[in-house]
């Protein structure tokens, strides 16, 4: 219990290091949020009045005691560009980018995995080799560059998968997933090449161990040593490389989502910056900060639920 309860202070230690680091980091960005918004020639009375509306006249400290108070019991504010409330914005668009993300990963390891495991059973057959060089491949190229390749590929050459466009789950889920497939292929790609280098790579180190040795010699049939011994020690660089995977696949969806015209968080983070909105920027900056962090937290717990003898060590 000690050793969670010291995880959650960890956790939330490391949400309000966050939100001083997004702060302190939009409000130094060089030019007045208000003149951007009203332009160079708007009326010196309504810079006042919407540098008042911003909060921009108030001392720094009060500022943010005042945004993280509001940002933790809900009101989020207006966005400057939409006139809406923040958090109906931020509702609207999360779950494009959420099922994108998820999605992606799930494609990561659906095929990553597998993959890795073939790769290490058949090292130094040809098949191997050949999938081994794929993975350097997939590791080279741009997620923004594959996306437009699968666009010409699927989308105008098969006519397989829509070119743009997002159709909610509770509207048509064929069609939903259809308009995310590709954006979240693109995305995964890279992911799937690091999944399967570092799957092999553990599973031929740990194939070498001692214990791998004895329960052959017992007698065990090859697949119930792979599955129930090998490959169990072998997932926690797995993990902390999921872990990863997903913060990656938060920071590529801004350009992926753009590419494919989905209305996620990456293509409002895009027009927030072009436009100045900070109570916008600063909410979705901060939410996928915490997102990431609080996905470090599960990965911690899901090792030792995989190897026990982590949570004894500390």
């Amino acid at each position: 219990m000690r050793f969670y309860i010291r995880k959650l202070l960890t956790l939330l230690s490391t949400v309000l290091l966050v939100s001083v680091i997004t702060f302190l980091v939009f409000q130094i960005l060089p030019g007045d949020p208000a003149q951007i918004v009203l332009g160079v020639d708007a009326d010196p009375h309504q810079l006042a009045e919407l540098r008042r509306t911003m909060g921009l006249e108030r001392p720094a400290v009060e500022r943010y005691i005042g945004w993280i108070k509001d940002t933790f019991t809900g009101d989020l504010g207006e966005s400057l560009r939409y006139h809406r409330p923040v958090a109906d914005i931020v509702s609207e668009r999360m779950p494009v980018t959420v099922s994108l993300a998820l999605l992606s990963v799930g494609l990561t390891l659906l095929i990553g995995v597998p993959l890795g495991i073939y790769i290490a059973r058949k090292d130094g057959k040809l098949s191997a080799l050949l999938l081994s060089m794929l993975t350097q491949l997939g590791l080279a190229v741009p997620s923004f560059w594959l996306a437009f390749i699968l666009i010409l590929l699927f989308s105008v050459t098969f006519r397989i998968f829509p070119t743009y466009g997002y159709v909610r789950w509770s509207v048509d889920p064929l069609r939903a997933f259809q308009s995310l497939f590709l954006p979240a292929l693109a995305l995964a790609v890279p992911g799937i090449a690091v999944v399967i280098r570092y799957l092999r790579n553990t599973l031929l180190d740990q194939s070498r161990m001692d214990y791998v040795r004895t329960a052959r010699s017992k007698g065990l049939r090859e697949n119930i040593v792979m599955y129930r011994h090998i490959l169990r020690n072998s997932l926690i660089p797995v993990l902390t490389i999921v872990g990863l995977l997903i913060a990656d696949t938060l920071g590529g969806s801004i350009v992926v989502e753009n590419v494919f015209a989905l209305p996620g968080l990456g293509n409002l983070l895009i027009t927030s910056i072009g436009t100045r909105d900070l109570p916008l920027l600063q909410t979705m900056v901060l939410y996928i900060a915490i997102i990431v962090v609080c996905i470090n937290f599960i990965v911690d717990i899901l090792y030792m639920v995989i190897d026990p003898r982590i949570r004894l060590k500390r």
